[in-house]
């Protein structure tokens, strides 16, 4: 991954809050994020919405990874790929922001998939451009430490044991994905995000 690919989208990127401005701005202009325009998109992107706010109130940061947060020792950006419209985004994204704040060492910066297709094309899951990604920057020069997404293991086996008795992934398939978030409350994605950190500290 070229560093000035990273430098550039950094540039473009927003922080968390800035995020959450751009899509609620994008709301009320009847709008989602993206190139593609949809009533479907604007009613997830609302759902969304709904889910953050609720995340920011009750998500809690286990005293484990808060500790274990507090140890890093190195400065590192959180680069991720996201839209307003992504269910898994919603669900992914406060924690992230809720990590971050654990340690200033670690600045969490959010850019868009489709206004950053080269960057995204270079961090593909299985072939497909799936967000969130999170991209672990070292922010000396801009290099790619590692990079994690679009979900927690638990998740993506969900949606892989879903597909593999149903064929397809439909509305039901994603109803069943929100109430794994909403029962596993972050700690998948907590301790994998954790590991890749404690990871790019041993180098």
């Amino acid at each position: 991954m070229q560093t000035p690919l990273i430098t550039n989208s950094l540039e473009k990127s927003y922080s968390y809050s800035e995020y959450r401005n751009h899509i609620a701005q994008l709301l009320l202009e009847g709008l989602s994020t993206g190139n593609t325009q949809s009533e479907d998109l604007t009613h997830y992107s609302t759902l969304n919405e709904v889910r953050m706010n609720r995340l920011e109130k009750t998500l809690k940061i286990t005293p484990e990874i808060t500790e274990k947060l507090k140890a890093i020792k190195k400065n590192y950006i959180f680069l991720v790929l996201s839209e307003g419209w992504c269910g898994d985004a919603a669900q992914i994204l406060p924690i992230m922001e809720k990590m971050a704040q654990e340690n200033d060492l670690i600045d969490l910066r959010i850019v868009l998939r489709d206004e950053n297709s080269e960057l995204m094309d270079g961090f593909l899951t299985n072939g497909s451009r799936s967000i969130p990604k999170l991209i672990l920057v070292d922010p000396e020069n801009n290099t790619v430490l590692g990079n994690w997404g679009p979900r927690p293991a638990g998740a993506t086996q969900l949606i892989k044991d879903y597909k593999a008795k149903h064929g397809v992934i439909n509305q039901e398939a994603k109803t069943e994905l929100q109430k794994w978030y909403l029962h596993d409350k972050g700690i998948s994605t907590m301790q994998e995000i954790i590991e890749l950190l404690e990871e790019a500290e041993k180098n």
